[in-house]
Order: structure tokens, then C-alpha cells, then sequence
């Protein structure tokens, strides 16, 4: 699989696989990978036991890929544990000059074209656009209705889990602290507590 060493010149497709717990297989994603031309040595695997939630396989992945490289994934929810996760992370490939193409969603998502893949990405991106309102909306009504009611609404005390991921995989691909804290929300004196001071490029 893949092993992030050498990058030969020009653009090149790499494939990316993940199952979320060891009960799942990886068999009919990799099948899919190597069907669509991807050799083994292409692709970068991710395979969670109990309730970690390091991906090293789609680090070395982001550490790897080079402008006008494709990332290939089986369908487009192997890249994150959500909508809004993916596309945050969709974003800042499309910003290194990297695309992204799914190879079985209901439709097939390719960022680098200008036709229907990519029409199918913006949809993607309206939609969760929508969601995050929705979400906010709710959340404006439940603290609204609490403070009417004389219930105290506090923060919570830790981040979620994805966006904390989401900083690990920024810090992998070489964004600075600040940048890190801007893109996830997280301020600068977590990031120092979940990546580690010592390795961060500020």
C-alpha cells in the first residue's frame, strides 16, 4: 500500500480507504481502487480499532499529494466522519491545487471537472451550508427557551471530536498554528494541548 516516498512529475491519482471499525472490510473499496487503475502502492489505507480515532493512513496521504494530484475514494464519506468534516477538508486539497473524485456515490463527485462531478460537489456544499444554519437556528431556540425558563446555558468544555481530527490532518499538511485555529474555530491554547507546542510550525 501506499508508502509516501518517491513523487513522480505531473499530476497522478492516489487512492485513500477507510473502514470505521475492525468488524468492517476494506475488500470492496480496494477493489474499486484497483479498478479504476490505482496500483497498491498508491494507496493509503485508515482502519480504526476500538474507539481511536488517528488516521495516520490519510495523513501521509495529505503529506504526500502534490498540485495536480487526484485523491480517489470509494464514495466521498471515507474522507470524514461528516459532511461538513469533508468538505472543510475537500477545500483546502482544491486550495494545495489537489482534487478529489469518489467512484460510487449516488453522484460521483469530481472536483477537477467542470461538469456534473463538480455540480454534485456544490450541491454537497449547499446542503451543509443549509444543515449548519438549521443547527445554529436550533441552538439560538433551545438557549432562548432555557434562558426564559431561568436555566443557566453553558459552553461546552471540550471540543468535538472531529474538529479536533480535522487539526491533526491540518498539522500533517503543514498549516501553522494560526492557520489551524482560524479553519477549525479552536483557539491557539487547545491547539497547544491537542497537537503538541513543540512540533507546531506558528
Amino acid at each position: 500500500m501506499g508508502t509516501g516516498n518517491d513523487h513522480p512529475q505531473g499530476g497522478m491519482e492516489l487512492g485513500y480507504a477507510r473502514v470505521s471499525t475492525t468488524k468492517q472490510s476494506l475488500e470492496r473499496q480496494l477493489d474499486a481502487l484497483t479498478a479504476a487503475g490505482i496500483g497498491d502502492e498508491r494507496i493509503y489505507l485508515d482502519k480504526k480499532t476500538g474507539t481511536t480515532v488517528d488516521r495516520d493512513g490519510l495523513k501521509a496521504l495529505l503529506a504526500y499529494a502534490r498540485p495536480g494530484d487526484t485523491i480517489v475514494v470509494h464514495t466521498l464519506d471515507r474522507l470524514g466522519r461528516n459532511l461538513r468534516e469533508v468538505l472543510n477538508l475537500v477545500h483546502d486539497l482544491a486550495e494545495r491545487g489537489i482534487g478529489v473524485r469518489s467512484l460510487a456515490d449516488p453522484l460521483p463527485i469530481n472536483t477537477t471537472d467542470e461538469g456534473m462531478g463538480r455540480i454534485a460537489f456544490l450541491l454537497l456544499a449547499l446542503f451543509a451550508e443549509m444543515e449548519r444554519t438549521f443547527t445554529a437556528e436550533r441552538a439560538a431556540h433551545a438557549r432562548a427557551v432555557a434562558e426564559a425558563s431561568g436555566r443557566q446555558v453553558g459552553r461546552p468544555v471540550a471540543h468535538p471530536e472531529d474538529k479536533i481530527e480535522y487539526a491533526q490532518l491540518l498539522k500533517a499538511q503543514g498549516d501553522s498554528l494560526g492557520v489551524i485555529a482560524a479553519k477549525t474555530g479552536i483557539p491557539k491554547t487547545s491547539l497547544h494541548r491537542y497537537l503538541g507546542t513543540d512540533q507546531i510550525n506558528r
